[in-house]
């Protein structure tokens, strides 16, 4: 069983902690990473775009000018896409981007994607995060000192209203929930934070 540093508050070493192999020493599977990272992000969208069609705008129904004689292009209805007020060729509707992905592969992504950051150095453990205020200032020093001051990704196992709302402020960082932890978030962190409670969940979910 991979093991590695556990860390306090000031970013020192205080032991070291066991990382189970079946999420942080998988088999990394690109692939499920990347199919359940665009059902995400499809899922993201609102899919409430929606313009007219020429058979949907309003006007038009009566022939312009003659077909023939004319000299000029022949047409229909003045509610062709080339003209003004014309209808919109192709139309987006109202749709659903939705990606299906079943359970197995969602759960290989994250494991996968767990592997991946644990394999480059950018899974932190600390032992706990306490905060006397939600104060940002508190957080920031705090994520410095663990040199996770950029894009760094904090996941607890239960709110903690001081660690949220001294995190909220922080460009560089979010907070999230081993509940809500997703694989895009995982691979979009610079460093992923873990206190010791939330690695113990997360091994107990997706082990």
């Amino acid at each position: 069983m991979a093991k590695t540093a556990l860390y306090n508050m000031e970013g020192a070493t205080i032991g070291e902690v066991e990382m189970s192999d079946a999420i942080f020493a998988a088999p990394i599977h690109e692939a499920a990473m990347h199919l359940v990272v665009r059902s995400y992000l499809a899922a993201q969208r609102q899919g409430t775009q929606s313009a007219l069609t020429r058979g949907e705008v309003r006007g038009g129904g009566r022939k312009i000018y003659r077909q023939k004689g004319t000299g000029n292009a022949r047409h229909h209805g003045n509610r062709a896409p080339q003209f003004k007020h014309g209808g919109v060729v192709f139309a987006p509707k109202p749709r659903d981007y939705v990606v299906a992905v079943n359970k197995k592969v969602r759960r290989l992504a994250f494991r996968s994607a767990m592997t991946a950051k644990f394999n480059a150095g950018e899974i932190i453990v600390v032992d706990s995060l306490n905060l006397k205020e939600g104060k940002t200032k508190l957080m920031a020093e705090a994520l410095k000192k663990l040199g996770a001051e950029k894009k760094a990704l904090v996941v607890l196992p239960e709110r903690e209203e001081n660690v949220v709302r001294a995190t909220a402020n922080l460009a560089e960082a979010s907070t999230t929930y081993v509940n809500t932890l997703n694989v895009y978030d995982i691979l979009n962190a610079g460093k992923v934070v873990l206190t010791k409670a939330a690695k113990e969940c997360v091994e107990e979910v997706y082990a």
